[in-house]
């Protein structure tokens, strides 16, 4: 077994509760890496959404067990005004609410950021009422292993996330999730984002928190009112929803110029960007050189974190696709996650959005060595 590949099972091991002589693979190795200057951090992408159903109590806790720093929820609204982690404020997907007859006239078209969406929507539901709905797997023809979860789990509220992160000494790393819509319809998500992140003692630029937008207002705005670190999140395509809104022509592409990204320092500390911003790929899919975008962001003093790294052929660069091409299972098989995690870390990352916080875990483990 290679010195890579056990520190992977070691991570596993972790989780089931099990030990691999040599390796220890738990959240206190964890923050103690937080403690070095030059150390990545590994960001729990909703969870440990490779290995259960995403943003559930159940996903963050795998995410702790596997050596994640940080755990990430996706925070929506209630009708009263709570915040839940979610990937959408759009539900069916990933709850059973389908399936229950007494909310069937909650379904219903609305248009967020601009394009249609119809389903049922966090907030036409109270908590109470979201509260009796159960989670589910979002995605279960790329992780099949996860709907066996289906059912188990609640939405979990905010307030939740950050009680479980507490206890096992991590941090959070929450996403306001369409922030122009539900100003837009009252229930705005910043005032009670940081009202429960100060109730527990986190209102510095040093407490082990992330607050990040693809948005730019809403940032701007939080960096007047918080010392928390800020991050700019940046899509492979597209521009920002409220400049869109606001007729704005500014773009992601202009963004992550070094004007770009000098205007984003005034108010942010780092960008979360689309691998892709990184590494692109070349007509063919195969991978081309890199961008200056770290260079240009660590000049600009922002830390540059990047999303997602995911273990599946599919969600992989061709360049690190393993297996037969022409097999029923080749998208969703493993493939090269490892040697993928590696170049984004040998070109300077500071963090890494990952399905399977262990592989990154014990990826970071072997290049210490």
């Amino acid at each position: 077994m290679t010195t890579l590949k056990a520190l992977a099972a070691g991570a596993l091991a972790v989780l089931l509760g099990g030990t691999v002589a040599g390796v220890l693979l738990q959240p206190e190795t964890a923050a103690a890496d937080r403690r070095r200057p030059d150390a990545a951090i590994v960001i729990g992408h909703r969870g440990a959404s490779a290995l259960r159903p995403e943003h559930t109590l159940l996903s963050y806790e795998t995410a702790i067990a596997l050596g994640a720093d940080y755990i990430e929820p996706d925070l929506v609204s209630t009708k009263d005004g709570v915040l839940v982690a979610r990937h959408e404020n759009e539900i069916s997907g990933t709850t059973d609410v389908g399936r229950h007859p007494e909310f069937t006239g909650r379904r219903t078209t609305k248009t967020i950021d601009g394009a249609q969406v119809t389903g049922w929507f966090t907030e036409d539901f109270t908590l109470a009422e979201l509260r009796t709905l159960r989670a589910k797997e979002r995605l279960p023809d790329l992780r099949p292993g996860n709907t066996a979860y289906d059912g188990l789990a609640l939405v979990p509220t905010f307030e939740e996330v950050i009680r479980l992160a507490k206890r096992h000494g991590v941090g959070v790393y929450p996403e306001t999730k369409h922030p122009t819509y539900f100003d837009s319809i009252g229930l705005s998500l910043e005032e009670p984002l940081l009202a429960t992140l100060a109730a527990h003692g986190w209102r510095g630029s040093r407490d082990p928190v992330f607050i990040q937008s693809f948005e730019t207002a809403n940032l701007r705005e939080l960096s007047g009112k918080t010392r928390l670190p800020l991050i700019q999140l940046i899509s492979a395509s597209g521009a920002p929803y409220d400049r869109v809104a606001a007729g704005d022509p500014l773009t992601y592409d202009q963004m992550v110029t070094p004007a770009g990204l000098r205007d984003i320092a005034k108010y942010a500390d780092g960008v979360g960007v689309d691998t892709r911003r990184i590494v692109p790929a070349g007509p063919d899919g195969r991978l081309l050189p890199p961008t200056t975008l770290i260079r240009d962001a660590h000049r600009a003093r922002l830390a540059v974190h990047t999303w997602t790294v995911r273990n599946e052929n599919s969600q992989l660069p061709l360049d690190h696709r393993t297996g037969d091409p022409a097999s029923p299972v080749y998208a969703r098989a493993h493939g090269d996650v490892t040697g993928w995690l590696g170049r984004l870390y040998e070109l300077g990352v500071d963090g890494v959005f990952a399905d399977d916080p262990g592989t990154a875990r014990a990826v970071l483990a072997a290049r210490s060595r």
